[in-house]
């Protein structure tokens, strides 16, 4: 089962759609949503908002189709395609432009997001539950990478704006955004390729499709009880999820907000993704040798000290410290979860179960980047706001304590 050269092209998708989380979700559109389309860090706030409550929206039901249809990869290759142009087309964002901003963010988020569903779903298709830990790592570790190449490649472009004879660094991030789309599509092809998946041979009509993945999400909300431990680990994963979505969306235009230059923050964000690769890694093999959730456990208290000082930040120098850790526990949290999760749900519905998980976390993500949006209005403190989002940490944390993950995977393999 466990094909390499599967196993290298699903990895490839990381290292290909990474590069928007990097340059649109974290480094560069944040900051030119501010300086130049003329937004506020509230405003980004309530976009992400937006973006996370049409994925929730769309994710469980493409789920349970796309397990129904056995098309995992083709509602991939659909998602991409819609991320990468949205990225290309925010290049045509100009001065003032925080409407259309706010919109084609939306848009590229939604593509990201519900891709991820699928992408994550096709783990379960390349790799046996015993490498799935350090399958999903790598995976990780490769979309540090390659996010972290193309945002050296995007930091070059707006450092040296003139001496490449551009107009200015507008035009600069206008062509960083044309590369990310550029980047996805193409880095995408070796999965699309590569990757088999299992094939149900299921015929009929778009509705009837339709019809059968709805059935089927209402089955997920009535069979979701059989799994005791896995609904108390989405439960804790709803919130620390939450937290850490909020952290890599709002870092930049936090750091704009209270005064660190823009360079500077684009550079430790990229920092943060040549960490984050052989921090990944590391985090994999620590988890086979030491337990998923003794590691998934040290990484949220990491991510609680992360926002406490990034209360009290106040350079650039406490910016480059921050993202270093925040690479250090990043990608190796998210590939673990992903990894847990995976073990704990029935064979056959892998979309179907990884879209309820999108639903419900993607549902519920939105309240870190809103609670940011509403502590920063009343109380017009961004690191008030940042503060605030401890919360999230704390309540995954104790939640987390309640699982048992080995009773959890006895429970998906008895209802096989």
């Amino acid at each position: 089962m466990d094909d390499r050269k599967q196993i290298n092209a699903w990895v490839m998708y990381d290292w290909a759609n990474s590069a928007f989380a990097t340059t649109i979700m974290a480094a560069v559109m944040p900051i030119y949503f501010i300086s130049v389309a003329g937004g506020t860090d509230a405003s980004w706030s309530f976009t992400q908002t937006a973006a996370a409550i049409v994925v929730a929206l769309l994710s469980p039901l493409l789920g349970a189709i796309a397990d129904h249809t056995g098309r995992k990869k083709t509602f991939l290759r659909v998602f991409s395609i819609i991320g990468a142009v949205a990225s290309v087309a925010m290049a045509f964002i100009g001065p003032g432009d925080m409407w259309l901003a706010s919109v084609l963010v939306v848009i590229g988020m939604v593509g990201f997001g519900a891709g991820n569903t699928f992408y994550d779903a096709l783990l379960g298709d390349v790799t046996s539950p015993a490498q799935r830990e350090r399958v999903s790592a790598k995976g990780y570790a490769m979309g540090y990478l390659g996010g972290g190449v193309l945002l050296a490649v995007n930091l070059g472009l707006i450092l040296g704006w003139e001496a490449i004879g551009l107009p200015d660094k507008t035009a600069a991030s206008q062509i960083s955004f044309v590369t990310v789309g550029i980047w996805w599509f193409v880095f995408s092809l070796p999965l699309f390729r590569r990757v088999q998946e299992t094939r149900l041979d299921r015929v009929g009509t778009v509705g009837a499709h339709i019809k059968t993945g709805a059935r089927r999400l209402k089955e997920t909300f009535l069979r979701i009880k059989r799994y005791p431990e896995l609904m108390k680990f989405m439960l804790a994963y709803w919130f620390f999820f939450d937290g850490i979505n909020t952290i890599i969306v709002m870092a930049a235009s936090y750091g704009t907000t209270i005064g660190i230059e823009s360079d500077h923050l684009i550079a430790a964000l990229l920092i943060t993704q040549f960490v984050g690769f052989p921090a990944s890694l590391l985090f994999g093999k620590l988890a086979d040798k030491l337990g998923s959730k003794k590691m998934l456990y040290s990484s949220l208290v990491i991510y609680l000290i992360i926002v406490v000082l990034g209360y009290f930040m106040t350079s650039a120098l406490h910016f480059y410290l921050l993202a270093c850790m925040v690479g250090l526990v990043q990608g190796g949290s998210q590939a673990t979860s992903r990894s847990i999760f995976s073990k704990m749900i029935p064979s056959g519905r892998n979309a179907e179960f990884f879209g309820f998980l999108s639903f419900t976390s993607r549902f519920f993500s939105f309240g870190g980047p809103l609670v940011f949006g509403l502590v920063k209005l009343i109380s017009d403190s961004s690191r008030s706001a940042l503060l605030a989002v401890a919360f999230f940490f704390v309540a995954g944390i104790i939640l987390l304590m309640f699982v048992n993950l080995a009773k959890g995977e006895q429970e998906a393999k008895q209802s096989i």
